[in-house]
């Protein structure tokens, strides 16, 4: 597949990452040389510096017989008319856009992106993505990551081990024995920085960093069997009252159970927008790391705080003095992937990467086969991919224990006729099923390969 993508950032960096090393044809375009170089340098692909937007750009990188176009540079107008361009020009097929403005993103106006209008296939909304998982981390609290997948019947867990886990030291073959009716599978495990797909003979020592697929039901339960405590959020204070931060509490507002949320918004045009756009929730003006303003907001009563500004430096040092002043559970939003080691150290309990989520969205609609949904795990080390199991691929009609997948690849669940199934060797894959499974990066193509359509179909 030849594709074009526009933006060498952190975004465009990490898909051009994933694409090239799963030996697609890659160009790079990028205004900054500088970007351009180090994408050409570190990566199999080819680079040309200069505005995305321009048709002479575009054909310099090869759009007249490429089959994707992502636009994700930093301004939402440069990707909107990159796509009309890749379309009125070079006939296009395929064209990926990333829109942070709420304008643009209104429900209302959706009409806009039809293919005799501005014609994108795809809008990636890097804000809502980022909401969506602050969402998630706000419902599984004890774990440093979560994601959904099979609407809403299955989460991905990632869960740091401590001394007390009840099951440290005991092979996961075991597992399964001594929690029959626990539909939960250990995907992956980092163990000293690496992180590896485990076989059923390893163990869970403290120190490692699980990733678990458990069934929604057994949420709750399979956190308790590594020793996490699932607490209920009924106080939430988030810090930070941009996209983002609105759109948690707007999330927050809609819930059944009527949380009590308050924000905190160094801005004021910004704190007065969030106040008149939310119902229930308080907002207060001022800054995140005052002391007096986070007792103002009864930071010491909340079950949770979430830092959600622009500035790294900023959500570190406001999770880490909420939990100084006795905010039981701390999440932030980290732009540097570099600073996720320093979690720890600072006790902040969770973190949100908007890159890794962007990267999610944009896979998701890249990736072959009947592909729902692709959750990126790390440093682009591994994903999560939810798809539906098509009549002729290859491991349709196939018992789980008979299909050859490579070692990195684990199936995590299956939803059978609506229901989840629990996963064991004589478990037959069957055409329409939904299967999530999980797959180191060097893995994927061989995945993908086994969830497209066979060429016998043609």
């Amino acid at each position: 597949m030849k594709v074009i993508i526009c933006g060498a950032g952190q975004v465009g960096w990490q898909i051009a990452r994933h694409l090239s090393g799963e030996r697609n044809d890659v160009t790079v375009v990028d205004s900054n040389p500088d970007l351009v170089r180090r994408a050409t340098d570190t990566l199999d692909v080819q680079g040309i510096t200069g505005f995305a937007s321009y048709p002479d750009v575009l054909d310099r990188a090869g759009a007249r017989d490429a089959d994707m176009i992502i636009a994700a540079t930093h301004s939402d107008e440069v990707n909107m008319v990159t796509c009309q361009v890749a379309h009125s020009v070079f006939s296009i097929q395929r064209k990926i856009a990333r829109l942070r403005s709420q304008s643009y993103l209104d429900a209302i106006y959706s009409d806009l992106y039809r293919r005799d209008h501005m014609p994108i296939d795809v809008v990636i909304s890097p804000e809502k993505a980022v909401a969506e998982a602050a969402l998630q981390r706000l419902a599984a609290p004890s774990a440093f990551d979560a994601e959904s997948f099979l609407d809403g019947r299955a989460h991905l867990l990632g869960i740091s081990i401590d001394e007390d886990c009840p099951v440290i030291n005991t092979p996961l073959r075991q597992l399964t024995d001594l929690f029959s009716t626990l539909r939960a599978i250990v995907v992956g495990i980092r163990r000293r920085g690496r992180l590896f797909a485990p076989a059923p003979e390893d163990q869970i020592f403290p120190g490692d960093s699980i990733y678990v697929f458990t069934d929604t039901t057994d949420m709750v339960r399979t956190l308790e069997i590594f020793g996490k405590r699932h607490a209920k959020q009924e106080r939430i204070v988030v810090i930070g009252g941009g996209n983002v931060g609105l759109g948690v509490a707007r999330a927050l507002e809609g819930r059944p159970d009527r949380l009590r949320v308050k924000m905190i918004e160094r801005d004021r045009r910004a704190a007065e927008r969030a106040a008149d756009q939310l119902d229930r929730t308080i907002v207060l003006n001022g800054d995140g790391l005052d002391a007096g303003l986070l007792e103002e907001a009864q930071i010491g009563t909340a079950d949770a705080v979430l830092v959600v500004t622009d500035d790294d430096k900023t959500n570190l040092l406001a999770s880490v003095r909420a939990k100084a002043l006795g905010c039981p559970l701390a999440i932030c939003l980290v732009n540097d992937p570099t600073l996720v080691p320093l979690m720890q150290a600072m006790d902040i309990d969770a973190y949100i990467n908007p890159r890794s989520t962007t990267v999610s969205s944009i896979l998701r609609h890249i990736r072959h086969g009947r592909v729902r949904g692709v959750y990126s795990i790390g440093d682009a080390e591994a994903e999560l991919i939810e798809a539906q199991v098509l009549g002729t691929s290859p491991i349709a009609g196939q018992r789980i224990r008979d299909i050859a997948f490579p070692e990195g690849v684990l199936v995590g669940g299956v939803v059978k006729d609506g229901r989840m199934t629990k996963i064991h060797g004589a478990l037959r894959i069957e055409e329409g099923d939904m299967v999530a499974l999980f797959a180191m990066a060097s893995d994927v193509p061989e995945v993908e390969r086994l969830l497209q359509v066979s060429i016998d179909f043609f």
